[in-house]
């Protein structure tokens, strides 16, 4: 591709790129740019939201570009403060270890293996000793550190701020000097990090890198950013019916949302389908494209089209409103809690009236006997004629 087109490749979806200038100059090399993105493994589950961020690193690879996916396992033994109000609590090594492994499967969903460069932190920081940390610390200041939004938002309400937090940034930083990243991708929630290791590998002698940050996708809520901890995501390793169901759980509007920035699809193909949706065409139809879509995209085409096949069966054969809202739990809960958590019910006792009344139905069947809905439960629920709920539980 010509440069202007790997701009428009490159630029889509980006919330802000500093500078374009620099990044253009970087392209007129003709040579394969080093992409660095870095992961924390804080949890075992990538989900869609991290995906936005590996679409792109996509995108660059695509056009030959290197990629290095960075696993923080050593930054996670430090606790990203990005956007946190408190401190959050670093996680022990075999939490990191554990998850690390699940990382490294996940990613190659998207990215190519033979393509991507996985490195760890733990590489070059682990050898470290205090001298080096020490001398670490004194390339930045703590007014420096104070021009963070969420530093300087938690200083001036008085909420205390870890020493070590400072250090986030500084770490972060400095993996971009030991990698010699030309472009470094993050969440628009990691611009101050960002910008930290383009300082360091200035004074470090490096050229210093493009940054590029991505927008934090809305989870299923359409309000909050995309958490596992909100319970408002959609994981890379959910089960194709799970994954196709999230999806069509989300709002109409929320699914231009998802369109732009976890969609392959051509621009022009979208806007295409925004023409259709404004002169008569189901969101319902387009909105299962965008399932197909991500489903064939971890799986393949015909487990997707199965998903969609079942997905139709389960609610329009049995005449069940489309837009019908998703209820995700982590851990098995009594079918009375469920109901009334899934605002099915106002009270766990009107839930068991109902249940004994033989109100209830999981999947079309009535259900007259109090239960436990276990993990794995992926079922859609009725009480009386007109309450439905998704409700799955992890």
């Amino acid at each position: 591709m010509d440069i202007s087109q790997q701009l428009t490749l490159i630029e889509r979806g980006t919330d802000e790129i500093i500078p374009n200038d620099e990044l253009i100059s970087k392209l007129k090399e003709n040579r394969p740019l080093r992409i660095k993105a870095g992961f924390d493994p804080t949890s075992p589950d990538l989900h869609l939201g991290h995906t936005v961020l590996i679409n792109k690193l996509k995108h660059f690879q695509d056009l030959g570009h290197t990629i290095i996916f960075l696993i923080g396992d050593f930054t996670a033994s430090i606790g990203d403060p990005s956007g946190k109000n408190t401190t959050r609590p670093p996680l022990c090594k075999e939490e990191i270890e554990a998850n690390t492994e699940t990382y490294a499967k996940q990613i190659f969903k998207i990215l190519d293996p033979e393509k991507t460069i996985v490195e760890y932190n733990s590489t070059w920081f682990a050898s470290k000793d205090a001298s080096a940390m020490i001398k670490l610390a004194a390339s930045s200041t703590v007014a420096r550190m104070l021009e963070r939004d969420d530093f300087e938002k938690r200083y001036h309400s008085n909420q205390p701020i870890a020493i070590h937090e400072f250090l986030y940034p500084l770490v972060q930083g400095w993996d971009s000097v030991e990698l010699k990243a030309d472009i470094e991708l993050g969440g628009t929630d990691q611009k101050f990090n960002l910008l930290m290791g383009r300082e360091l590998q200035k004074q470090q002698g490096q050229s210093p890198q493009i940054i590029i940050t991505m927008p934090l996708i809305e989870g299923l809520d359409g309000v909050n950013k995309m958490s596992k901890s909100l319970n408002n995501y959609i994981a890379i390793d959910d089960s194709p019916n799970e994954m196709f169901a999230k999806i069509m759980s989300v709002s109409d509007e929320l699914m231009w949302r998802y369109y732009e920035l976890l969609s392959f699809k051509d621009e022009n193909v979208i806007e295409q389908l925004k023409k259709q949706a404004s002169t008569g065409t189901n969101p319902r139809d387009i909105k299962a494209q965008l399932g197909r879509e991500i489903v064939a995209r971890f799986y393949n085409e015909e487990v997707a089209k199965q998903a969609d096949e079942t997905f139709t069966k389960q609610f329009r054969d049995q005449q069940i409103p489309d837009d019908i809202p998703l209820y995700n739990y982590l851990e098995p809960l009594p079918l009375a809690n469920a109901l009334k958590e899934s605002k099915l019910c106002q009270s766990t006792s009107e839930a068991r009236t109902m249940i004994k009344q033989g109100a209830v139905r999981m999947d079309g069947e009535k259900i007259q006997k109090m239960m436990t809905l276990e993990s794995g439960t992926n079922a859609t629920f009725q009480v009386g004629k007109r309450k439905f709920a998704q409700i799955i539980i992890q």
